[in-house]
């Protein structure tokens, strides 16, 4: 009988466990289930209560940004949550007009749904632009050592190479900004003889610029700083876009035409 009861003690405590797990799940598979009428309210233009300047439009399961460079966001409502990326962002009232949520910095944003069919006119241009940072494509220039005259050209050439950069707008909601990457060419003549030639990009500076930093960083800048005994020296900057961020990288390439590279300031 005592063996009886044990047996059935733990079948209890088995089927107890079994049920509380499985509430969990039901619990967690609720949290996480996307709100179809959370997402049929939330389509439309919205606009910023108070400056009535136009925020987004939820088009589908996408938001897109009026400012014409932050990229679209994937958007879920889930649970009481707008799911924005990897970004939640707690929801305090969602009504047909009305859309109030907190954000990053726990300020709460109140919208409301426009009305105007000029509001349209924000998202004309529906493809974000993708920025450059290149001002200046080409510079060179002649300079005298040891009674030898040296010409040396840059030319900073914009690729297709796209670096992804996350800032918050106005909303205080994060939001994607693509920015295209460039190579930068050096060439180094001894009149009409030919020192160095060669390509850069931001990779060859991963020894003094960290990995985590290269990744949302651009290859912005290279210019030509002096000529001494041991060669001429050149700065690169690499810097996160519209950031104070940036690494100077030496490159110093001498006589024989040999590169050597030295972090200068970050």
């Amino acid at each position: 009988m005592l063996r009886s009861a044990a047996v059935l003690t733990c079948l209890l405590t088995l089927a107890s466990c079994k049920r509380q797990q499985t509430d969990v799940a039901d619990v967690k598979q609720r949290i996480e289930t996307e709100s179809k009428e959370g997402k049929r309210l939330l389509q439309g233009i919205w606009l910023e209560s108070t400056t009535e300047e136009v925020s987004f439009r939820a088009e589908g399961d996408t938001i897109y940004y009026a400012d014409g460079v932050s990229q679209p966001t994937r958007f879920r409502i889930i649970g009481d949550s707008l799911e924005l990326g990897s970004q939640r962002y707690p929801i305090l009232k969602q009504s047909e007009y009305q859309f109030w949520f907190q954000n990053q910095g726990g300020d709460i944003v109140k919208l409301r749904k426009s009305e105007s069919a000029d509001d349209t006119l924000a998202f004309v241009h529906r493809q974000p632009e993708i920025l450059s940072l290149t001002e200046v494509l080409k510079t060179d220039s002649v300079v005298m050592y040891g009674g030898e005259r040296y010409h040396w050209y840059i030319a900073i050439n914009p690729t297709k190479y796209r670096v992804k950069k996350t800032s918050y707008n106005a909303d205080g909601v994060a939001v994607d900004n693509i920015y295209f990457d460039n190579i930068i060419h050096i060439s180094l003549f001894q009149g009409k003889r030919q020192l160095f030639s060669r390509d850069f990009n931001k990779r060859m500076y991963d020894a003094d610029v960290p990995e985590d930093f290269l990744e949302q960083a651009v290859l912005g800048n290279m210019q030509f700083d002096h000529i001494d005994a041991s060669g001429f020296h050149f700065n690169a900057t690499i810097c996160i876009p519209d950031g104070a961020s940036c690494y100077l990288v030496e490159t110093l390439i001498d006589f024989n035409g040999r590169m050597t590279m030295k972090l200068l300031e970050y």
